[in-house]
């Protein structure tokens, strides 16, 4: 007999699930500001799909007018990137149309309401690249060209159609989350305007696809590109491992990746060039083997000449993400130089712990504030992300969005700025969802804020949310644990028991669970649940040295961590024995199977999105290095699972103390999984149903490792909580 029943749809979730959720800007001609929100943003559970939407705003900066601007808005699925020119006169779109005979490309040029140019690509290559790891937009400076990513077609090099096997020789993939991303190329796509201010002949395009001139030790694939001059990129470089590997980039800041300088071929010689031909650039790599270099972001000085190049910068190998470095390089004198360097803890005279940004800068990161130069990013700062404005010539640190006593704990994202005065964030509480703002700085580098848009909420769901509290709790038997609560004022007032509290360890083991509004975790909270988001040894945000810290001792340091933050809220009065559960996903499900399985009267209940369940034999994932490393042992190409290897390996994974297991156990798994092969979370269940342990198990076609589908993400929110109301409380 199921132990899991469905007890019907929640309202709270559907409306903040579907709460469109800002990812992206671009400052635009006149006097506007268009706020362009991804595919990820918007779910529509009626449809199962998740949707795109365009808002625009008008920029108003006076003093008398704070009110929240009105903005238009429009569904925009079709476009799959766009950017605006560095003039504001012209924009870019990447547009995918899909019927019922296939998906059609495009990419247009669009000169106020008028297609200055517009090409149909299908045929020349296959999807656009715009994920942020691949993704390349950019104007060449006379708004005339333009660089993206797009995959190369299979055999598009091959003129011998009648050879059947570079259909199927073996091509490594970019693993999580699709096996489909394997040959990204660059595009330059020009055209020459028409002085009738008519749209661009197909004669007066030109296509190309980018490749080195140079043969490279190991093969070498690109994105991210960016013009610095008609004829001089810059872009990232993925190297291909020793054993013909592309380690997985995802969530992964640790990858053999570097910086090139690419250079175009003349004019002239491109001219009448077939479309979709293979060009060959000369190339020049600027950063070194030990680093892993992403995010080319070129400065130029006020007469439009390029000066100086940034990008970001991590160890390769090792920990999977860590302190991040801002490196630039002066392009007058080609010597390079770091800006931010990692930083091993803070101290008391200096609280900052290093930069822990996301994988890209924004497209445009460049502000102005009097005489200097800033780049605008966001960075996690223990349990919260803020705004940091960092001084391109000293490195100069300045925290803009300090969070004091009293005031709500906000989260900030930097979204984009106009390369002057003026940038967009959003902001978001654990009760509070995502708004956006227009900050800028006046002639005296004062800086101003003004909301631009806010969320609109049912006045249920709004009244509702007003009697949850957010707090952040130091763990101080385990510095520098801490963990963000989230709780019901009413219910965590009354007298009686205490509300089940839900300790949700998040995965990695190296990112961080923030201030930001998480629809899941605030609609579960609704249901009246106590939410624990414990950082514990290895967050991000609390200095290397305890990203270092962690490595070797996964499976126990942080276990005892979580523990101790269940102990310290028992302790406090928060929540009490007898009313604990537990869930988590990737290495958050890898922490919730050790907490059943090593503290088996602890959690009641525990719900597991494609955990690691047996390390030693995650051998199929796509970053086979994260076995070795997180658990402190060496890595190489030529590496194999020996027996001692194993042995290590098995003792420090759940699979250990599943005989102790007592609790319910929840599984989750999305078949498509190439992080967390699904086969770890079908272990777990085997070895819990062979054992006699209540144990359920939903499986999700076609999901990766996030289950962020619209149905699924649903699907397992509920299941979840209705597993929760089964087996919360001690029966």
């Amino acid at each position: 007999m199921a132990s899991l029943k469905h007890t019907g749809p929640s309202t709270f979730y559907t409306e903040l699930a579907e709460l469109p959720v800002p990812v992206t800007a671009d400052f635009v001609g006149g006097d506007g500001v268009s706020l362009h929100e991804s595919l990820i943003t918007v779910r529509d559970h009626e449809r199962n799909t998740n949707r795109s939407l365009t808002k625009t705003f008008p920029i108003i900066t006076s003093e008398s007018d704070q009110q929240t601007t009105p903005a238009v808005s429009h569904d925009s699925s079709e476009v799959k990137a766009f950017i605006t020119s560095p003039s504001k006169s012209r924009q870019a779109l990447l547009r995918e149309i899909t019927d019922g005979t296939g998906a059609k490309r495009f990419v247009e040029i669009w000169a106020g309401t008028q297609i200055e140019a517009s090409l149909d690509v299908t045929k020349y290559h296959d999807i656009f690249h715009t994920d942020e790891v691949l993704s390349s937009l950019s104007f060449s400076p006379s708004e005339t060209s333009l660089l993206y990513t797009a995959e190369a077609n299979v055999n598009a090099d091959d003129d011998a159609s009648d050879d059947p096997y570079p259909k199927f020789r073996y091509t490594p993939h970019f693993g999580e989350p699709s096996r489909t991303k394997k040959r990204p190329t660059i595009f330059l796509f020009r055209w020459t305007r028409s002085t009738a201010f008519t749209r661009a002949a197909k004669q007066d395009m030109l296509l190309c696809a980018l490749s080195l001139a140079q043969v490279t030790q190991v093969p070498v694939l690109f994105g991210q590109a960016t013009f610095a001059t008609e004829d001089i990129i810059f872009a990232t470089g993925y190297d291909h491992t020793k054993d013909g590997r592309i380690l997985g980039v995802k969530w992964c800041f640790n990858r053999p990746t570097g910086i090139w300088e690419l250079r175009l071929p003349e004019s002239a010689s491109l001219h009448g060039t077939p479309f979709g031909t293979r060009i060959s650039c000369n190339s020049l790599k600027l950063t070194p083997l030990e680093r892993s270099c992403r995010s080319p972001r070129v400065l130029y000085d006020d007469s439009q000449t390029p000066v100086k190049l940034f990008w970001l910068s991590n160890p390769v190998g090792g920990a999977h993400a860590s302190c991040v470095s801002l490196e630039s390089r002066d392009l007058t004198n080609s010597t390079n130089k770091i800006i931010v360097d990692t930083v091993m803890e803070p101290t008391p005279e200096n609280h900052f712990p290093g930069l822990y940004t996301e994988y890209n800068m924004p497209s445009r990161p460049f502000v102005r504030r009097g005489d200097h130069v800033y780049i605008a990013l966001h960075s996690t700062w223990h349990s919260r992300t803020t705004v940091l404005f960092i001084n391109t010539e000293t490195g100069a640190i300045t925290e803009e969005t300090k969070m004091h006593d009293g005031e709500p704990m906000y989260s900030w994202n930097v979204l984009a700025t106009d390369s002057k005065t003026h940038f967009i964030c959003s902001r978001s509480t654990p009760t509070a969802p995502s708004e956006v703002l227009l900050g800028y700085f006046d002639e005296h580098g004062n800086l101003s804020w003004k909301v631009l848009d806010k969320p609109m909420i049912s006045v249920e769901t709004e009244n509702a949310l007003s009697d949850l509290t957010a707090s952040i709790i130091l763990i101080g038997a385990r510095p520098p644990t801490e963990t963000l609560v989230i709780q019901s004022k009413t219910l965590s007032s009354r007298i009686g028991p205490k509300p089940v509290c839900v300790t949700f360890p998040h995965g990695g083991p190296h990112s961080t669970s923030t201030t930001a509004f998480t629809p899941a975790n605030a609609a579960l909270a609704l249901e009246g649940y106590t939410i624990s988001l414990p950082n514990y040894t290895g967050s991000m945000g609390f200095g290397e040295k305890y990203i270092r810290k962690l490595l070797g001792h996964c499976g126990t340091m942080d276990v005892e961590d979580v523990v101790e933050s269940v102990n310290e809220l028992i302790r406090l009065g928060i929540s009490e024995h007898g009313r604990q559960v537990v869930q988590g996903g990737s290495h958050g499900g890898f922490l919730s199977a050790h907490l059943i399985g090593q503290y088996p009267n602890l959690f009641n209940a525990a719900v597991m999105r494609n955990p690691v369940i047996s390390v030693g034999e995650l051998t199929g994932s796509d970053i086979p290095d994260w076995i070795y490393a997180e658990f402190g042992l060496e890595f190489a190409p030529q590496s194999l699972m020996t027996p001692i290897t194993y042995q290590t390996l098995f003792e420090a994974s759940p699979i250990a103390h599943v005989d102790r297991v007592r609790a319910p156990v929840l599984l989750l798994l999305g078949e498509d999984d190439l992080r967390v092969v699904p086969t770890q979370g079908m272990r777990f269940y085997h070895a819990l149903k062979g054992r006699d342990r209540r144990v359920e198990m939903l499986t999700f076609p076609k999901e990766t490792h996030p289950l962020d589908g619209v149905e699924a993400a649903r699907v397992s929110w509920e299941a979840g909580r209705d597993w929760f109301k089964a087996f919360a409380e001690e029966h």
